[in-house]
């Protein structure tokens, strides 16, 4: 295994630099759907619509990028899509506070008192766990977590990529799971809800109809990636010979105990006015669901995490480098954070083109033809329970590499799939829970997960020549690994009939 994985990188790594990738991937797309538009490929499905907020009947026709309209939608888009790609400005909201924590040395003194104080024993499962939990904040895991846990692992002597593989499985391998309830379940059950609906207009499921699998499957998987990362990532990296040198382990300086002294000051104020802001009952609250009160679904809370997450990091790293004195004043402060985002134009680059990809792939509709035609597949396919259940996973698992997003995903599958194993006799909950096993595991290696370019850039940092084969190679064995143990604990909980969630 560990040479078939070598060969992997080595394979994966002599491909051109990954924009060009990307270039070459939006010039097959164009002939795919000259060709399939030539042929009249179309598909006719019940789908669940967004403005209408129920299951409708739809048509996707595969559209030529070569026809008037594709010519056109290529020469003017562009810009648009760019700036309308979600994962460009998460990165640089999130930067802006991170960047400035890591640049005045905040992050690196954390890392030294995590280290320090963290039992080595039960380290590596504490960083996998905390990036299983980061879910519940969107995409902060990516970019805080990974390169904390990367350079956590550099400072303990161990392989720094075999840290950021952790943090890496922990956020995007196991992330449509968690041991509370995420705005994203809120989104999955209310397209579930309506597809049960098409069967049994009095039925539906809650949004902890998962709960109990969600919560055993968080702590199963994460033993599973500690596990994968202690016993074979690390000794398949072997001793870390990087060029980038292990600081001594010393002492914080008096500088730095009083930069962190600084920070937790900060801090404090920090909590107390954010729980101003979302403690009921009104006057305050100003942070919650003005309609519910609620603090997770649809609160400006949970919409504005990111921002949150990026004001915390940039009072704090702020306050640290004016109490260690590696920030002398506001106009120093700002020039850190030009300079983290000076640091980022060679991914910004690359996230123009796959943001420009996907828009034109999804113009295409070539994905959505494929999904629709693998779920008629599996409707005429005469399977047990068990049988559907593990064809299930696989389906959203093959559909997973080349249509990244969750919601989406499940708007066009929720429909087919739902209604037919009702209509089995089995539970709706299973089918949300087969599709949890099925997205998450794929997250780590797909390309048009925009933030595996991110993860190559983290591991450039400690290996100059990374690239994406290095990062697929290192993440494929959670992806096999966590689908046949996730799916095998799926099928024992379906064949025991234990109970997904409350009742």
């Amino acid at each position: 295994m560990s040479g078939f994985l070598g060969t992997i990188e080595r394979l994966g790594n002599m491909v051109p630099h990954p924009a060009i990738i990307f270039f070459m991937l939006i010039g097959t797309v164009i002939v795919l759907s000259v060709i399939f538009g030539a042929l009249g490929t179309s598909v006719i499905y019940e789908g669940y619509d967004e403005t209408v907020g129920d299951i409708v009947t739809q048509t996707s026709a595969v559209r030529s990028l070569l026809s008037p309209d594709g010519i056109r939608f290529m020469v003017t888009s562009p810009v648009a899509n760019f700036l309308g790609f979600t994962g460009v400005g998460v990165i640089l909201v999130a930067m802006i506070g991170v960047g400035l924590a890591e640049e005045s040395g905040l992050i690196a003194t954390l890392v030294r008192k995590l280290v320090a104080a963290a039992p080595r024993s039960i380290f590596t499962f504490m960083i996998v766990m905390v990036g299983v939990l980061s879910s519940i904040a969107a995409d902060a895991g990516y970019l805080v977590l990974v390169p904390l846990a990367a350079a956590a692992f550099h400072s303990m002597g161990r392989h720094p990529l075999a840290g950021l593989a952790a943090g890496f499985s922990g956020v995007a391998a196991v992330f449509l799971v968690n041991v509370f309830i995420t705005p994203v379940d809120a989104l999955l059950v209310e397209v579930t809800n309506d597809s049960i609906r098409t069967v049994n207009p009095n039925a539906e499921i809650t949004v902890v109809g998962n709960l109990f699998f969600m919560i055993a499957s968080s702590i199963v998987m994460g033993i599973i990636c500690t596990v994968l990362t202690e016993r074979f990532i690390e000794p398949r990296l072997g001793p870390y010979d990087g060029g980038l040198p292990v600081e001594a382990s010393t002492g914080l300086t008096e500088a730095e105990q009083r930069g962190l002294k600084y920070a937790g000051r900060a801090l404090l104020v920090f909590v107390v006015v954010l729980g101003a802001l979302t403690a009921p009952p009104a006057p305050w609250g100003i942070l919650r669901n003005q309609e519910t009160g609620g603090i997770m679904a649809g609160s400006p809370f949970m919409s504005g995490l990111i921002v949150l997450i990026s004001l915390l990091f940039l009072i704090i790293g702020y306050a640290y480098g004016r109490g260690a004195g590696t920030i002398a004043n506001m106009t120093a402060g700002i020039g850190l954070v030009v300079k983290t985002w000076s640091n980022l134009a060679g991914m910004i680059f690359l996230l123009f083109v796959i943001a420009n990809f996907i828009a034109f792939f999804n113009f295409t509709n070539l994905a959505t033809v494929l999904a629709v035609n693998l779920a008629n597949f599996l409707q005429t396919l005469p399977i047990s329970g068990i049988t559907y259940i593990v064809l299930f996973v696989l389906v959203v698992a093959i559909i997973d590499i080349i249509l990244t997003g969750a919601l989406a995903k499940w708007a066009i599958l929720a429909p087919v799939f739902v209604p037919l194993f009702m209509r089995l006799g089995g539970d709706p909950d299973y089918v949300l829970a087969a599709y949890r096993v099925g997205d998450s595991p794929m997250n780590v290696i797909t390309p048009l997960n925009v933030y595996l370019a991110v993860m190559v850039g983290f591991a450039q940092k400690y290996q100059k020549d990374a690239g994406i084969g290095t990062v697929v190679a290192l993440m494929l064995p959670y992806t096999v690994t966590l689908l046949v143990v996730w799916t095998l604990l799926l099928v024992v909980w379906y064949a025991l009939g234990l109970p997904l969630g409350p009742a």
